[in-house]
């Protein structure tokens, strides 16, 4: 009973000594490396954070320090009680970042399947043409489209920023790229049952696109939402600013603003994107990865 006692002892180690994995230090190496990064990108964040809560001598200390000595909550009210409609542009920015998001959405997802699927004279031309326009800085295109829009009259309405933002090269380019990597034998089932490309489009493509169209829609949305230059080229009444103008506003002239009512500012500011992007974050690496792998 002894004997068989060991030798079942001796067989549980040796099976445990079997089932450690030996330490990989490309892995310790890339863990560390992983975790530094990360740790730089959220140390800007933080203090932010911190600023926030600060008085407002403190923001001027050196040197620096990462905690404030007296926590400041009240802060983040200031916003709401200055001359600035926070309210107002923050409703302001949601509607014109809405709009623009689901404008792209529909457009860009129609052009990247027609890209992918369709066949049509120039098309790769085009495309080549569709990316090149990816290289023109925006400041570059802004005189004939503040021209465009002041013919339209639409200087002073929010329009002027939504109609040129409802198409997106970027988004065309990935859409396609989700579009083509699908599988052809889907397509041909569908055309040998007589579907046409609308119907491929909406019953086949567009349903299995999820992950795409998450993607697009959140740096769409992360986009619209920060823009400054826009909206300081063509919004000029206070009830019909965005947000990032009333953020700029608080700064005050030659920056005499208080730094810990504007970083206040910001750290609302940015909370539903950071919101919109924790909640779809897998959906981004996974539409980014399958559309960079096919061309």
């Amino acid at each position: 009973m002894a004997t068989i006692e060991a030798t079942a002892s001796a067989q549980a180690k040796q099976t445990r000594g079997k089932s450690r994995k030996p330490i990989n230090v490309g892995d310790i190496i890339s863990y560390t490396i992983l975790t530094i990064a990360a740790i730089l990108v959220m140390m800007p964040l933080a203090w932010m954070f911190s600023t926030s809560l600060r008085p407002t001598q403190e923001s001027f200390h050196l040197p620096p320090a990462w905690l404030p000595t007296d926590f400041r909550w009240e802060n983040y009210i200031a916003p709401f009680e200055s001359s600035v409609p926070f309210v107002d542009l923050f409703i302001n920015s949601m509607r014109i970042t809405v709009a623009v998001t689901l404008g792209q959405l529909v457009t860009c997802s129609l052009a990247g399947y027609a890209f992918a699927r369709l066949r049509f004279p120039g098309r790769d031309m085009l495309f080549l043409l569709l990316l090149g326009s990816l290289m023109v800085p925006f400041q570059v295109t802004i005189i004939p489209i503040f021209l465009l829009m002041r013919d339209l009259n639409l200087i002073d309405n929010p329009l002027a920023i939504i109609l040129p933002g409802l198409i997106s090269a970027f988004g065309v380019f990935l859409m396609r790229q989700f579009f083509k990597q699908m599988p052809q034998e889907l397509f041909d089932a569908a055309r040998v049952d007589g579907a046409g490309h609308i119907r491929s489009f909406l019953q086949i493509a567009l349903p299995l696109a999820g992950p795409a169209m998450a993607t697009l829609a959140i740096i769409t949305f992360n986009a619209t939402w920060n823009a400054y230059f826009l909206p300081l080229v063509f919004l000029n009444s206070w009830h019909k600013m965005t947000l990032p103008q009333g953020i700029a506003l608080l700064t005050g002239y030659m920056g005499s603003g208080n730094p810990s009512v504007v970083m206040a500012a910001v750290t609302m500011a940015i909370i539903p994107v950071l919101i919109l992007f924790l909640v779809a974050q897998r959906w981004i690496i996974e539409a980014l990865t399958r559309s960079g792998l096919k061309g």
